[in-house]
Order: structure tokens, then C-alpha cells, then sequence
């Protein structure tokens, strides 16, 4: 291909789409590698998180509870009470009345 017959649209595209495959090059090698070495930890009886050390992921609860005069107030039912529930609770409500 010769670069000095292109005009600068035409060179400034080419660039773009060089960028774009090294981008996509790169990014099919890491998890190439990924795999590959999650696949020997897994044959030696480990994770790979377990080897490098990685923080666990948190799973994050689902809400349980619902406020019922404000739908956009949620609880999933572990830590402290929210105020909207221990009022419903103190106004006679059942917690059952909350739930989703």
C-alpha cells in the first residue's frame, strides 16, 4: 500500500481502523491468556482469584421489603431497620405488609 497516495481523509480512516484492530488484537490475547490461566489454576485445584490474591466478589442482596407510600424506598432485610419500616411497624403495620 502506498501511504503517500492516500489523501488526508483517507489516512486519518486507516489510522482510525489500525487503532481500532490493535484495540480488538489486544484485548482477544488478554483473555486468551485469561482463560488459559484460569484453566491451570482450576487443574491444580485453586481459582484464579485465590492465586492472585483478588478480592471476592460481594454478591448483592435482593430487596425483600417495599415502602409501601414510596416505591423507590427498598430493603433487603439484613443491617439496621430504615425509619420508613419502623414507622409502618409503629403505626400497627405488619413487616409482612412490606414485602415484595
Amino acid at each position: 500500500m502506498e501511504l503517500n497516495t492516500l489523501s488526508l481523509k483517507e489516512l486519518k480512516t486507516l489510522r482510525k481502523d489500525v487503532d481500532k484492530e490493535i484495540a480488538n488484537f489486544e484485548s482477544r490475547k488478554k483473555r486468551e491468556a485469561l482463560s488459559e490461566l484460569e484453566k491451570k489454576a482450576a487443574e491444580l485445584g485453586f481459582s484464579l482469584s485465590e492465586l492472585t490474591g483478588a478480592p471476592k466478589v460481594k454478591k448483592v442482596s435482593p430487596p425483600k421489603y417495599r415502602n409501601p407510600n414510596d416505591a423507590t424506598q427498598t430493603w433487603t432485610g439484613r443491617g439496621r431497620i430504615p425509619l420508613w419500616l419502623k414507622a409502618h411497624e409503629d403505626a400497627g403495620g405488619s413487616r409482612d405488609d412490606t414485602l415484595i
